[in-house]
């Protein structure tokens, strides 16, 4: 796994970035990254893993996350299915130029010192932007920049949401030690299916035990430990996805033990398997026959 600085390049005639996603995942990268733009994603369906600062979670249904400056993060189709679509804005926080002192300044203000956290969005709030950044990908000029102030207006105002983070993540901590922790996550992504020796780890990082893990948890927050059974129960929802059977998805991510594997599942989605697979499938149906309606109103017309 990479850990890369992204170079953003506004859109032609304009001060920030617009992209429209809606190609097979294996035509992208979803590597680990940071840049100095504030970035506000939305998956408009499907399911992936969401990977900001320290944080790492499992969305459905789409997602809704603002990510501040340099906060380091993977791309949203991580983990996900085809087809994945995404609207995604890119902006430098000096481009909102307004009086300091007027309401709408300091409410966006907030909201972008607290994207600094990684915000998570609820699907409701999603459903209300969403009809907006479409028309980002109309619009041209002033009519696109005073629509980014219409949406970070609106998300200012808005109480539906969690922050992903409970501290912020310098990336200094990810650009100082770069390859060694693109070398660690390499290893966790290569041998996740199997025994993990920690120890073996350690030497591939050139420290000793101690030192690693005291590194380890500096720069992520988490022990070693947490971050492969948070690897591998990712892996597992989207074997689940898949329609593979929870020993199956036990098994072929690490887990020698269907117990152990049900209590690691619920400790890091907040749900068993089986309840996990009942409410992706019910999110499933609800996308196909949405899009059958769409298929159907199309074909009227």
């Amino acid at each position: 796994m990479k850990v890369t600085f992204e170079r953003v390049i506004p859109n032609e005639k304009s001060s920030f970035r617009t992209i429209h996603n809606n190609s097979p995942i294996s035509e992208f990268k979803w590597e680990y990254h940071y840049h100095p733009e504030i970035e506000l994603v939305c998956v408009i369906s499907g399911s992936g893993t969401r990977h900001v600062g320290y944080h790492k979670s499992n969305y459905t249904n789409g997602d809704l996350v603002l990510i501040g400056s340099n906060i380091p993060h993977s791309g949203f189709g991580l983990n996900s299915i085809d087809p994945h679509e995404e609207i995604v804005l890119q902006f430098r926080e000096e481009i909102l130029q307004f009086p300091q002192q007027e309401i709408e300044a300091i409410s966006i203000k907030n909201l972008l010192e607290l994207s600094k956290y990684g915000i998570h969005f609820h699907h409701k709030v999603k459903k209300i932007i969403l009809p907006k950044l479409k028309l980002m990908l109309e619009y041209e000029g002033y009519k696109r920049y005073l629509l980014l102030l219409e949406i970070l207006f609106e998300l200012s105002q808005c109480q539906d949401y969690e922050l992903l983070n409970k501290e912020i993540m310098p990336y200094t901590i990810i650009s100082k030690n770069k390859t060694r922790l693109e070398n660690i996550f390499t290893y966790v992504e290569h041998h996740y299916d199997k025994e993990i020796n920690i120890e073996e780890v350690a030497q591939l990082a050139n420290l000793t035990l101690p030192a690693f893990c005291n590194f380890f948890k500096k720069a992520t927050q988490i022990t070693f430990t947490e971050f492969v059974n948070r690897y591998r129960i990712n892996k597992a929802c989207l074997l689940m996805a898949q329609d593979k059977s929870i020993s199956e998805c036990s098994y072929s991510c690490g887990f020698n033990n269907v117990t152990y594997f049900n209590r690691m599942f619920k400790k890091y989605t907040g749900k068993t398997p089986s309840e996990f697979i009942k409410n992706y499938s019910h999110n499933k149906v609800n996308i196909d026959l949405k899009a059958e309606k769409e298929v159907k109103a199309t074909a009227v017309f």
